[in-house]
């Protein structure tokens, strides 16, 4: 019965209700309790029961507990069943907490690692080098591991299959963890020992990709981090499919060595591609990973291991029955380690390597060193390797010239005239000689010698400026100046000519093509030596003087500082595109591993150094063969000079040691699309044995022919004979008889005045007293002032030399004589007999001749001392008169009256 009692506290009265339960439920609650009561009590009797069995003594009760039968048939008794099953379950929630908190913890660690961008992790390490035409000059390595990352269809089934068969099979079932591989991985950490491949084909991915440098922890320190591949390795598995992990597997692991990645062990190996790979191939790669430095195919010690790994690949195809048990045997029964290609240094396929490692070294400087190592890159240069091929040529052949000179080093740079981009170099002889022949010539300090002269020298004078201004017409008088040049220098200082004689009153234009010393080094002191120094490096030439701050007018000659080939060639190319400057360029497109473009060539505007009427002028001067031969001679229109074809402006230089002998030899060329520059010495400074220029010449000559004729004219770029154009302003004027170029800005009257000098005919300089006057002639002349020594300078007509005096006659000299003898012939007829006996004296004779009255009857040529005879017929007497002409035009006359 249950009774409800209510309480009303305001009056102080109780009252209760009683409510009747059923019987029925009396009933059953009853029961309940009668069955805990009896449960209860017979628990505790069996309890007493027990501790009646054990001594009374505690610490002996303890340890009778203890005893292996008591409990041993405790924990298999019912009771211990049941309390076996709650101490699993709380060990299996702890656990299932535990896990949960560590991936909890390590799920922090994880939030900088996006496994969305695994594919982006997974790039090519290998930098590529390709010519303007996308043909390959390098594949750069780098000096670490590397790896080459191509698509899933450009790697053969063969390779997907072995790879799955040998490492994972269960690959495309499970969901990146394998729960067998893991406890065995699990176990394997915890001992410390080796790797066993527990891990999934994604485990391994992750790993690789995201814990390269911890993959060594083993052991405790290992858990952490196998955690955290665990995490990744679902998280990936959702993100890709079973194909692109596969690849990114494929692209990532080590296959020996350096290689990292199936298409550089392929490519290494077989000389393949991966998409090419036989079965025997395939295998003996997918045998590789699992321990690279064994397996490593030039690892001669694990060749034994290798072959074993391999079949075992084989069988695990076949069992998973990716091949036939046929195919398994022949691919067992093929000799792999034969079709094993020999080991190469990576330079060994470099094409145009000086030119490649410029590319490099200039893009670490401006990407940086981290970039650039990372790799990854596709690099399109400027190199046309057509051109470089020519110039390879070229350096050959004149390589096998040098030991006739001395030599032992060649270097070749050239530039496209137009857009200021490199299309050859050739740094050194030959780049693999020992000792020298990775040293870059082409962009190393060198002294220029006479080669700088157009562009330090005559470019700056050239220029519109106030007062008296200069052009290839312009006289700068040849002469002894070193009381200006040498002014405090040391002792034993002089400025002369190669050829050591002075040349008077010439002008520019053959002072510049003949190499003239002393103009040229007039030309930088009008000029100004801190302004020829700016046009020289504005126009191309930037390491000029660039380390020598007390630069003097030696400068104008290339004494005291150095120059590098490829800039000096630009500055070349500077007068080929009329005066402007464009800064070289080596790098058309700059790709990274993700096809992002980080560098890409745009075409500069030019920076105008120089009035294109000046690049015009000196163009003029360089292309003269003409002018050229005051020094050279016939060779100044031989090879290199006269390129057949091929117009060209051409400039030689020297530079000597201390002791006058031939250091360095140097020939810069352009055309109006291509600029050259070659240079021949010895690779550590020494002298040469011989000035001679042929070797450099030749090299230029064959070089220029060939890239006109094999790459530009093929392309519409150049016409045969294609000369530079003619700029508006440019005039031509006769000044002084001689006809010349001069810009739009010059004026012929200022600091020119008309004159007449008497000449020798036959010397044409100068007459003297003892100029006989049959030889004199008088011509107009102009006369300047040499603005350096002050002295009076004569332009006077071609041929004519108003800077010297005639040589060829001496007041001692002896002149010619004649004597005349007349008769008839017979006595009584009228034909008359005339003998002149000559006589010659100083000079050889040049002609006879001879005249009766005012007839002339003989005008013969005559050699030396003898007699002349002819016969007239006369009706009446006439004087005959005989005169003789010797080649200084001396004269000596006879007669006599006939009869």
């Amino acid at each position: 019965m249950f009774a409800i009692m209510e309480c009303n506290t305001a009056y102080g009265k109780d009252r209760v209700v009683t409510k009747k339960s059923s019987p029925r439920k009396m009933s059953l609650y009853a029961n309940l309790s009668h069955k805990r009561k009896t449960k209860k009590d017979l628990k505790a009797r069996k309890r007493a029961e027990y501790l009646a069995t054990l001594p009374k003594h505690p610490v002996k009760r303890f340890f009778a507990r203890l005893h292996p039968k008591r409990v041993a048939g405790y924990w298999f008794s019912r009771k211990g069943g049941m309390m076996a099953l709650k101490v699993f379950g709380i060990l299996v929630l702890l656990g299932v907490l535990t896990v949960g908190s560590l991936f909890a913890y390590y799920r922090r660690d994880l939030n900088s690692i996006r496994p969305s961008e695994l594919a982006k992790r997974v790039q090519t390490t290998v930098t590529k080098y390709y010519d303007r035409n996308g043909k390959i000059l390098w594949e750069d390595k780098g000096d670490g591991d590397y790896k080459q990352v191509v698509k899933s269809d450009q790697i053969n089934k063969y390779m997907k299959d072995a790879t799955v068969a040998i490492e994972d099979r269960d690959f495309y079932t499970h969901h990146g963890v394998s729960p067998t591989g893991l406890a065995r991985a699990a176990f394997n950490n915890a001992s410390g020992g080796s790797t066993q491949g527990g891990s999934t084909l994604t485990q391994q991915l992750v790993k690789q990709v995201f814990f390269s440098d911890e993959s060594q922890d083993r052991g405790l320190s290992g858990i952490p981090r196998k955690i955290k591949e665990l995490i990744l390795s679902i998280e990936v598995e959702r993100m890709y499919d079973k194909d692109q992990i596969l690849t990114l597997y494929l692209n990532e692991s080590p296959y020996g060595g350096r290689r990292n990645g199936v298409q550089s062990g392929a490519q290494t190996y077989f000389n393949k591609s991966a998409k090419d790979l036989s079965l025997p191939e395939a295998a003996l790669l997918a045998a590789i990973p699992n321990q690279p430095g064994l397996y490593d195919p030039y690892n001669e010690a694990g060749h034994e291991a290798l072959v074993a790994r391999q079949h075992k690949v084989l069988e695990a195809m076949q069992d998973t029955g990716k091949i036939t048990q046929k195919e398994a045997d022949e691919a067992k029964a093929f000799d792999i380690l034969t079709s094993i290609k020999p080991q190469v240094d990576d330079s060994e396929n470099i094409t145009a390597p000086h030119f490649v490692l410029e590319v490099r070294r200039q893009l670490e400087k401006e990407l940086g060193k981290a970039t650039v190592g990372r790799g990854g890159l596709t690099v399109k240069t400027t190199l046309d390797l057509r051109a470089q091929q020519a110039a390879e040529q070229a350096v050959a052949t004149g390589a096998a010239m040098l030991p006739l000179y001395g030599a032992d080093n060649i270097s070749l740079s050239s530039v496209d005239a137009k857009s200021g981009q490199v299309i050859a170099m050739v740094g050194s002889v030959d780049y693999r000689k020992e000792g020298y022949g990775q040293q870059n010539s082409a962009t190393s300090p060198l002294e220029p010698g006479s080669s700088i002269k157009p562009i330090a020298d005559y470019a700056p004078l050239f220029k519109q400026r106030e007062g008296t201004n200069y052009a290839p017409g312009s006289i700068l008088r040849d002469e002894n100046i070193n009381s200006i040049y040498c002014a405090g220098s040391a002792p034993g200082c002089s400025l002369n000519n190669y050829t050591r004689r002075f040349y008077g009153n010439v002008s520019i234009r053959q002072s510049l093509a003949g190499s003239l010393n002393i103009p040229a080094v007039k030309a930088m002191h009008i000029a100004g030596v801190e302004d020829a120094l700016k046009t020289t490096r504005d126009l191309g030439d930037i390491s000029y003087c660039a380390d020598n701050n007390n630069a003097g007018l030696s400068a104008a000659i290339g004494g005291g500082c150095t120059v590098k080939q490829i800039e000096h060639t630009n500055a070349y190319a500077s007068l080929a595109r009329g005066g402007a400057y464009k800064p070289l360029a080596y790098v058309l497109e700059v790709r990274n591993a993700s096809n992002e473009v980080l560098k890409k060539w745009e075409d500069p505007k030019p920076k105008q150094v120089v009035d294109p009427q000046v690049a015009y002028m000196l163009s003029s001067i360089l292309s003269d063969a003409q002018a050229r031969s005051i020094t050279f001679g016939s060779q100044g229109n031989s090879y290199g000079f006269n390129v057949p074809n091929v117009w060209t402006a051409a400039k030689t230089g020297t530079t000597e040691n201390g002791n006058g002998q031939a250091k360095d030899s140097w020939f810069m060329n352009y055309s109006p699309v291509v600029a050259t520059g070659v240079w021949v010495g010895n690779h550590d400074g020494r002298p040469m044995s011989s000035s001679d220029n042929s070797v450099v010449r030749r090299v230029s000559n064959d070089f220029m022919s060939a890239v006109h004729t094999q790459v530009y004219q093929p392309e519409n770029k150049w016409t045969p004979n294609q000369q530079v154009e003619r700029p508006e302003g440019i005039k031509e004027l006769a000044i002084g008889g001689r006809k010349d170029v001069y810009p739009s800005w010059f004026d012929q009257k200022a600091g020119i005045a008309n004159e007449k000098l008497i000449f020798d005919k036959v010397s044409k300089k100068k007459a003297t007293d003892c100029t006989p006057e049959n030889a004199r002639i008088e011509i107009g002349v102009t006369k300047t002032t040499d603005p350096i020594t002050k002295q009076a300078a004569y332009i006077a007509p071609d041929g004519y030399d108003a800077s010297k005096d005639d040589d060829t006659h001496k007041c001692e000299d002896v002149k010619p004589s004649v004597s005349v003898t007349t008769k008839k012939v017979p006595a009584n007829s009228n034909t008359v007999e005339i003998t002149v006996n000559i006589m010659q004296g100083t000079h050889p004779l040049n002609s006879l001749k001879v005249q009766v009255g005012a007839n002339l009857v003989a005008d013969v040529a005559v050699s030396g001392t003898g007699t002349y005879t002819t016969t007239v017929t006369l009706t009446a007497p006439e004087t005959v008169t005989a005169t003789v002409e010797d080649k200084a035009l001396y004269t000596g006359s006879g007669s006599q009256q006939s009869p």
